[in-house]
């Protein structure tokens, strides 16, 4: 792990270089996500005995919150596709899909398609939307409800139809078009149900799996908020703003500011250490998640992404006219860390959600 988060950090700088280029082509270059297929990025929650790496949780924040620092589009398409890869745990078929290191899974959890059954699988019909990186991907997951079911099915790239409707403000290199399939054969062998026992029995699969997509976007945000930081520290100490003499560092507002944005950034990275380390010495020890645990865990997500959006508001307001071009990186960071912020694993429900478990209020835990 080690040697891939050393890996990370160095490529960051590559993928801020390329910020651009992904925005104008509203997809991550061909020639960044080669690095990160070679890199083993995509294969971090794949089970070893198929190849992968089965990354710990932790190593996993670490990673993508490295490459997110450089980009955040491109952050999140890595963390979409490495999430993708714990499907492999659950998944009779997975030695076909996850064939080798070179495969790249995404899609969309979200049941947005339909199915009937037939002999050995099902037809299915559906479109779904937000399928980040899909261009790039071998394979594509969508929901999909069955009965009173709603399992993920896999569709292979040449049996999808990708559509172009991906022209947003922020994250807009992720090419997160919708994609759709029409009567298709799905075998049966290609279903996972997230929810149900993995096939594998690594402490990863024990884990939270809506948790770790979560604590996902949650490191993507940490590394943007980073970002953002240390872009304003850097103007802080040449710019001096209109009708002023003196630099905004000098300024007694900008610096009380900056130290709560530092702050919001830190504690909330800490609150996600602490409840990552919780539930991972759970998942070692007893091999079960307490309640406890996947509240504290989906809280701590959400927390990190509000922190982090709330310290590249302030920052981004601080250095005045200069964000709001699109060359700046404060304005790219600011577009796409609120874009980040409507991902429903991270979203304001989510809050709701742990305070009815920690006010003993009845509510359903299936998502957490």
């Amino acid at each position: 792990m080690t040697d891939l988060l050393s890996w990370a950090r160095s490529f960051a700088a590559s993928a801020a270089e390329r910020a651009a280029d992904g925005e104008a082509a509203r997809r991550v270059p061909d020639d960044l996500v080669a690095q990160m297929r070679d890199a083993g990025v995509f294969r971090s929650c794949v089970p070893a005995s198929l190849g992968g790496l089965e990354l710990a949780p932790h190593a996993l924040v670490d990673v993508l919150e490295a490459i997110s620092a450089g980009d955040g589009s491109t952050g999140w398409v890595a963390m979409i596709c490495a999430t993708s890869g714990l499907t492999a745990a659950y998944m009779e078929d997975a030695a076909d899909v996850f064939s080798g290191p070179d495969v790249i899974v995404g899609g969309v959890f979200a049941p947005m398609g339909s199915a009937e059954a037939r002999e050995g699988g099902w037809t299915v019909n559906g479109r779904w939307r937000f399928a980040s990186g899909c261009e790039h991907c071998d394979w594509l997951l969508g929901g999909t409800v069955i009965g009173d079911a709603a399992p993920m099915l896999v569709f292979a790239r040449d049996d999808v139809e990708i559509h172009d409707t991906w022209d947003t403000g922020g994250l807009c290199a992720t090419g997160s078009h919708d994609y759709s399939v029409s009567d298709l054969f799905v075998p049966s062998g290609r279903s996972v149900d997230l929810s149900g026992p993995p096939r594998s029995d690594g402490a990863l699969y024990r884990f939270p799996g809506f948790g770790l997509l979560a604590l996902g976007i949650a490191a993507v945000c940490l590394g943007v908020g980073r970002a953002a930081i240390d872009e304003f520290l850097r103007l802080a100490t040449v710019k001096s703003p209109s009708f002023s003499r003196r630099r905004l560092a000098e300024r007694s507002s900008v610096q009380s500011t900056v130290a709560r944005a530092e702050a919001k950034v830190r504690s909330a990275r800490a609150f996600v250490d602490d409840a990552v380390g919780r539930c991972w010495d759970e998942a070692n020890g007893a091999g079960r998640i307490s309640i406890e645990g996947r509240v504290l865990l989906r809280l701590a997500a959400t927390n990190a992404t509000a922190m982090s959006a709330s310290a590249v508001s302030d920052v981004y307001e601080l250095a005045g006219g200069t964000s709001v071009y699109r060359s700046s990186r404060l304005s790219r960071d600011f577009r796409d860390i609120h874009t980040a912020t409507q991902h429903m694993m991270v979203a304001a429900p989510t809050l709701e959600v742990a305070g009815r478990v920690l006010l003993g209020v009845e509510t359903d835990t299936a998502m957490l």
